[in-house]
């Protein structure tokens, strides 16, 4: 409230009275200004407290993830020869390779055409069917072959591409090649010939002798001559460079591969080719790495320490405790992890189970103590061990079955498995023998497939197979089908012993199945007789630690509400029964994550307490409000009492004044 003229008739210093009587009256409003700072105060504590937590926390990411220890490092002895990656399934080992010569892909280039933007045909509806597969026999000159023959890979999914008035172009077809990315690619070389200088040339993106290309163009008569290109009867386009494979010889022994990426060779590893030449590979754990991560650990441990005292510790010299000595949220961190670090991890079943037994101490003062000649000899003589140590693991003693997975409600151990139903394909079944003769598919033939309940119309190529050649084309047409490839569905064909075409799901479990149906062209009776509809797959069922698992697919499933609940496994085949045991350990990085990610996660321990710390300040807020309105109005009380006051003391005066006056005029006239 503002200054006002109230003491000019009594003369009092009423705004002096008014400021000491108020500050007695705002007493409250400074208590409560104390508790506001001390709250805020805590508030920075838990700030600096999250964020060392935090720091923690970045520690462990090296030393929680499997990977850290499941990929070796791999060594080449001239890596302008070959590199290396490995995967968690390779074992250390040092392998000499010598590569003779590297895989390369197949290019056939059209004849020239004058120009690359001029139509050509008539734009009608035009596909392109590529298949891949692999010459062989006959000879070649001048990248024409002479009785060759072309077998379809099976594995490879037919590309398709679509060309009518918008794209009829040699630049159109090139980009329509392109932009469909069916593992060709086009480009536009000019030869610099006056007249007709412009050749497309086709590429597998694919090296290797089973990625050699065959196109067969339906609809307009002037792009199937420019295109068609079959290595066993018409070229209209000629071959520039040859698809071959890799060859090389690792640790002596020949092996050829489709790509210069070459795996299967050493487990676990992928061999990257570069150039011909001899290099001596070596794999080897990640020691050095994992080294570095503990250091990391304990230092951080340690940093984390050094917060915490400051924020919960006791100044004995100066007799004052710290902001957060005695405070339930950091003090509850602090102990559960401690209550982590001390405990023992059992789950790998082996001799290492407590961070002392590869070197880590806690010393006196609270912080870690490395004795960094011990965890290397831990690394190097149970370097699988020290994993389970720090990381989520899950070992088995079935190579067929694999750890797959778990949650945090999973708890480490050891456990039994049994499996009492192995997971199978939905597959269908002809019975038609196929291999009595030839099959002819008509031009325009689509049949409809229902594969683990997603359907698609499916374009067959035109043409007479054996039963073999029908079931790659089938296999390679259903499988380069957009709406499949999409859903990440695939299926296997193949001919049985009685003839009959098999086609299978590659899923596994109750929801995979095979379903035909006729569309246009070549019906279905003429692939599978009489049969269209299959038998669907299994799912896996058995138990884990005696308990009934869930099964969905080939992956079993720790029972709800048990030890291991959240865990998964991965049953590969293999036979019905017990099938040995599952030990799975929660490493102390892992159990620290968590904890971790909790505690300073929104609805962590230090999130309730500064929730709690936020409604006190908001009451603190709602406190000074209410008291701030109850002084404005309690000084305007006393400035209404002052001004009474003061109005008063200025009438006694003045009659004062006035009496004064008529006494002194009495007087004189007498």
């Amino acid at each position: 409230m503002g200054i006002q003229s109230t003491g000019i008739g009594s003369n009092l210093d009423v705004n002096g009275l008014i400021t000491k009587l108020m500050q007695v009256e705002s007493q409250p409003l400074t208590t409560l200004a104390k508790k506001e700072a001390s709250y805020q105060a805590k508030l920075t504590a838990y700030g600096t407290l999250t964020s060392a937590l935090s720091s923690f926390q970045s520690s462990l990411p090296g030393l929680y993830n499997l990977a850290s220890f499941q990929n070796l490092n791999a060594s080449s002895s001239d890596s302008t020869i070959l590199t290396a990656t490995t995967t968690s399934s390779a074992i250390p080992g040092t392998y000499n390779i010598n590569v003779t010569k590297l895989a390369q892909s197949q290019s056939i280039s059209s004849a020239g055409q004058a120009a690359t933007n001029t139509p050509i045909g008539s734009g009608a509806a035009t596909t392109i069917s590529i298949q891949f597969g692999t010459i062989s026999g006959g000879t070649s000159s001048a990248g024409v072959y002479t009785g060759a023959t072309f077998t379809q890979d099976a594995n490879q999914a037919l590309a398709e591409i679509s060309i009518d008035s918008t794209n009829n172009t040699l630049q159109g077809i090139r980009d329509a090649i392109n932009a469909a990315g069916k593992g060709v690619t086009a480009s536009i070389v000019g030869d610099g010939s006056a007249t007709v200088p412009y050749h497309l040339v086709l590429s597998s993106t694919k090296t290797g002798v089973t990625s050699s290309l065959k196109i067969s163009v339906s609809g307009d008569a002037s792009i199937a001559s420019l295109l068609n290109y079959d290595p066993s009867g018409t070229q209209n386009l000629t071959e520039v460079t040859t698809g071959q494979n890799a060859a090389l010889t690792a640790n002596g022994i020949a092996v050829t591969s489709a790509s210069n990426a070459v795996t299967g060779v050493i487990q676990g590893t992928t061999i990257n080719l570069a150039k011909t030449g001899s290099s001596t590979l070596s794999l080897s754990n990640n020691i050095a790495g994992v080294q570095n991560s503990v250091n990391g650990f304990v230092k951080a441990y340690n940093d984390l320490q050094t917060s915490l005292k400051a924020l919960t510790g006791y100044d004995a010299a100066a007799k004052k405790g710290s902001i957060l000595q005695g405070d339930t949220g950091a003090l509850g961190v602090q102990n559960q992890i401690r209550n982590v670090l001390n405990s023992a991890v059992n789950g790998l079943g082996g001799g290492l189970t407590t961070l002392s037994s590869i070197g880590i101490s806690v010393q006196k003062d609270g912080t870690m103590a490395l004795d960094s000649a011990k965890l290397s000899a831990a690394l190097n003589n149970n370097f699988s061990e020290v994993a389970g140590l720090f990381a989520t693991a899950g070992k088995t003693t079935d190579s067929l079955v694999s750890f797959a997975g778990s949650t945090s409600n999973t708890t480490q151990g050891s456990y039994a498995i049994n499996v009492t139903t192995l997971a199978t394909q939905g597959s269908l079944t002809g019975d038609l023998d196929l291999t009595a003769g030839t099959t002819t598919i008509a031009a325009g033939t689509k049949i409809k497939f229902t594969i683990d309940s997603t359907m698609a119309s499916v374009s067959l190529t035109e043409g007479t197979y054996s039963a073999s050649q029908l079931a790659s084309m089938i296999q390679s047409a259903v499988n380069g089908n957009s709406t499949f490839s999409a859903a990440g569905l695939k299926i296997s064909a193949s001919i049985n012993g009685s003839g009959f075409l098999k086609l299978s799901s590659d899923s596994y479990g109750s929801t995979s199945n095979v379903i035909l149906a006729n569309d246009t062209g070549t019906t279905i009776s003429s692939l599978t007789g009489s049969v269209s509809s299959g038998t669907s797959g299994l799912n896996v069922a058995g138990t884990i630690n005696g308990l009934t698992a869930s099964g969905s697919g080939q992956t079993l499933s720790g029972a709800v509400g048990t030890v291991t609940e959240g865990l998964k496994l991965t049953v590969n085949g293999g036979t019905i029964g017990a099938r040995g045991v599952i030990n799975f350990s929660r490493g102390f990085a892992s159990q620290l994550n968590d904890l971790l990610s909790s505690a300073n996660g929104s609805t962590g321990a230090l999130a309730s307490s500064k929730d709690a710390i936020n409604r006190n300040l908001k009451e603190i807020d709602k406190q000074k409000t209410i008291l701030n309105n109850r002084l404005f109005d309690v000084e305007a009380r006393y400035r209404a009492q002052f001004t009474a006051l003061d109005k008063t003391i200025s009438n006694l005066n003045t009659t004062s004044s006035f009496l004064t006056q008529q006494l002194s005029a009495l007087t004189q006239s007498k």
